[in-house]
C-alpha cells in the first residue's frame, strides 16, 4: 500500500479552516478541481465532478468535529488505484490562533501505475489543494 501526505500552515483560525473545509459536501467552496459536489445518502457519501466532468464519488468513513478531521474512500473515479482512503486534518498551531496548519493525506493500491506515479499524482492534487485553500483563506 503506498501514501502520501501534504501539510500547510493557512492563513486563518483553526475554527474558521474548518467551517470552510470540514463540511463534507464543501470542496467546491475551496478546491477549484471540484466545481460541483452533490451529496446522497443523507450526506455520507459525495458525487463530484472534475473540470472535464469526470465523476468521482467518495464515502464518509469517518468524521470527528471536536478533533477537526474525516476521512473518506473513494468508490468510482478515473485514478489508477484502488483502497483509497484519505483524510483531511485541521491542527492547531502552538502559540497562534491566527493560523491553522492542514494535513491531506491518503494511501492507495496503485493499479495499472506504478506506486511512484501515483504518489506523485496524489501528492500533486493535495498540494494543488492546499495552495487553493492558501489563496481562498486569503482573499
Amino acid at each position: 500500500m503506498a501514501s502520501t501526505s501534504v501539510s500547510r500552515i493557512v492563513p486563518a483560525s483553526p475554527e474558521k479552516v474548518w467551517s470552510l473545509i470540514g463540511g463534507f459536501d464543501a470542496l467546491p467552496d475551496w478546491l477549484p478541481y471540484i466545481p460541483e459536489s452533490v451529496a446522497v445518502e443523507g450526506g455520507r457519501v459525495r458525487r463530484l465532478k472534475n473540470p472535464e466532468g469526470e465523476v468521482i464519488i467518495e464515502r464518509l468513513v469517518d468524521f470527528n468535529e471536536t478533533e477537526r478531521h474525516y476521512s473518506y474512500a473513494i468508490l468510482q473515479a478515473p485514478f489508477p488505484v484502488n483502497g483509497y482512503v484519505s483524510t483531511i486534518r485541521v491542527h492547531t498551531v502552538p502559540g497562534r490562533d491566527d493560523v491553522a496548519e492542514v494535513q491531506w493525506s491518503g494511501r492507495f493500491n496503485p493499479k495499472g501505475a506504478t506506486e511512484q506515479e501515483v504518489v506523485d499524482l496524489f501528492t500533486g492534487i493535495y498540494a494543488d489543494g492546499l495552495d487553493a485553500l492558501n489563496q481562498t483563506l486569503s482573499a
